[in-house]
This record gives C-alpha cells, sequence and structure tokens, in this order.
C-alpha cells in the first residue's frame, strides 16, 4: 500500500535528518574528492613564481604588467547525479530493519544531500519493467526532498524488472555524461550489453541490494514462498538441509556472477544489504575513488 501523505512526508523528514548528519560528519570532502568534474576552467592570473610551469605564462598579462603571471586552472566541478531506482515488485522484500524499496531510500537520500552540498544537480528515474517516473536534474534541496519523497511513494506492485529498458531511456534522456547511481536487486537477466554501453558514457557505479534471506533461509519447516513480481506461490521444506544449501550455493553463485559483470566492464559496486549500514558501504566507495585518483 502506498504511503498516506502523512506519513510520506514523516518518512521524509525522518531520512533527511538522519542522512544530513551523516553527511555533514561522516561524507565532508569525501564526496567532493571521489567525483572529477567535467573538465577544467580558468581560475585566476596571478605573478609567475620560481619553479611554476612556463607554459602556463600569460603573454598578454605579462606584457602589460611587466614581469610573468601565469594563468591557473581549476576543475569544473558541477556534476549532474542521477539516481536510477528500481521499484519493482521484489523490491518490497525485507527481513530484518528494512525493505529492499527502504535501503534504496535511505541510500538515495544519502547520496543526493552530499550531491546538493557540492552544488550538483539531482535528478531520478524510477523504473519496474518500465519506466514509472523521470524527474530531470535539478539544483537543491528541494530536488533532494522531491526525489526521496517520490521513492517512498512508489506504490506496491507486482511489475517485474528491466534494466536494459532503464538503460536504454536513461541514453535517450541523459546525453551529456552523468553520475548515474543504478539501485535495484538486479533480479533481471539480458541487460549486460545496455550496462557495458551505460558504463562507456557515464560514470556508472551499481548498488546491488540484497536481504540476508534470499541468500539463506532458516530451518523453520515448511514454508509458503510468494514471489512478489508473479504471485507464483511455493511451498519448500526449509527443514531438509540440503534444500538450504543448494539455496545458498545458488544465491552465492548468483551475487558473484554479478559482482564479475561489474568488474569486468570496470563498474564500481556498492553492495547494500537491508540490515548493514549504508554509510559504511558509500564511504568505502568514496575513499576507493579518491584513492584511486591519487594514483592516477
Amino acid at each position: 500500500m502506498p504511503l498516506d501523505t502523512r506519513e510520506l512526508m514523516r518518512q521524509v523528514a525522518r531520512l533527511r535528518i538522519i542522512t544530513s548528519r551523516l553527511v555533514d560528519t561522516r561524507l565532508t570532502g569525501a564526496y567532493h574528492s571521489a567525483f572529477k568534474g567535467q573538465g577544467i576552467e580558468f581560475d585566476e592570473v596571478r605573478a609567475y613564481n620560481y619553479g611554476d610551469d612556463v607554459r602556463s605564462i600569460d603573454w598578454n598579462v605579462t606584457a602589460r604588467m611587466g614581469h610573468p603571471y601565469i594563468k591557473r586552472f581549476a576543475e569544473e566541478r558541477e556534476l549532474t547525479i542521477l539516481f536510477a531506482v528500481d521499484v519493482s515488485g521484489s523490491q518490497t522484500f525485507g527481513s530484518t530493519q528494512r525493505s529492499k524499496a527502504e535501503t534504496a531510500a535511505e541510500a538515495t537520500c544519502l547520496l543526493a544531500l552530499s550531491a546538493v552540498k557540492n552544488q550538483d544537480n539531482v535528478g531520478l528515474m524510477l523504473f519496474s519493467d518500465r519506466i514509472r517516473t523521470y524527474i530531470p536534474p535539478r539544483k537543491g534541496r528541494k530536488a533532494v526532498l522531491r526525489i526521496v519523497r517520490e521513492v517512498l511513494a512508489s506504490e506496491e506492485t507486482r511489475e517485474g524488472t528491466n534494466i536494459k529498458a532503464a538503460l536504454d531511456f536513461l541514453a535517450h534522456v541523459q546525453k551529456r555524461r552523468a553520475v548515474v547511481f543504478l539501485l535495484s536487486d538486479f533480479l533481471d537477466t539480458r541487460y549486460d550489453d545496455a550496462l557495458r554501453i551505460a558504463a562507456r558514457r557515464h560514470d556508472l557505479i551499481c548498488c546491488p541490494i540484497r536481504d540476508p534471506h534470499e541468500a539463506s533461509l532458516p530451518p523453520a519447516g515448511i514454508l509458503e514462498l510468494e514471489d512478489p513480481e508473479t504471485g507464483a506461490q511455493y511451498l519448500v521444506d526449509t527443514a531438509d538441509p540440503h534444500f538450504r544449501d543448494t539455496f545458498h550455493r545458488q544465491a552465492r553463485e548468483q551475487h558473484e556472477a554479478l559482482l564479475r559483470t561489474f568488474r569486468r566492464n570496470r563498474i564500481d559496486a556498492v553492495p547494500l544489504s537491508t540490515d548493514t549500514s549504508i554509510i559504511d558501504a558509500v564511504r568505502r566507495l568514496f575513499l576507493q575513488r579518491q584513492a584511486r585518483r591519487k594514483r592516477g
């Protein structure tokens, strides 16, 4: 069921307060150094000092002033950040602290607030097996609050997941290079080519969201399970150790295959779980990218 307006606003306010504190205390500076700007822009002209690169001398200013001056350039910092968030039926599942949809909303809020503090533009695309919502990138806290509100207010659905369609739509609406966070449980197939193309055009960062009970089942006896995207129901015997071992092995192999796909396409990944800290995963991403930029 979709949230009523009052409950929705309470959840938006709660997320904003929580994530604002985390951004201020743990992500300040890390975001800025983790992402490259779109190029370089002129910053200032200053007097030449011994050791400066002579190729930077501004000969026009030097001629007027009678002694050497050099041009300084700074990285053009304004970025476009776009969140592609999966709102298919499987995202409603959650067995612990929060659902996968709530995990996606919290991560989106945290990253969007980090972007806004750096004066970047933020936009949103919600998708299932079709494009549900698209908000073009904008600046400011109002843009962030609208994005979080849209993620939280998304209606529960039995619709499936079509990552290829989402990435094809992204290619149509976002021509310029952007930082794209793709938040999904990736319970889909036949999207590898679209993923590879998107990673070439944009700085694509994938955030696979999992729940611990999708990787392992407790020995709870006979359970009736339902596929949230198709409605299909299954009876399984979780007391059977062979069944549990097979379930765990297949889930691990699928997750490892997904991570290999990301590595093969040089895509950064931020694995998220419904029962663990989002801030720690995001901060690790920022620090890894910061270290990589320093190396080269």
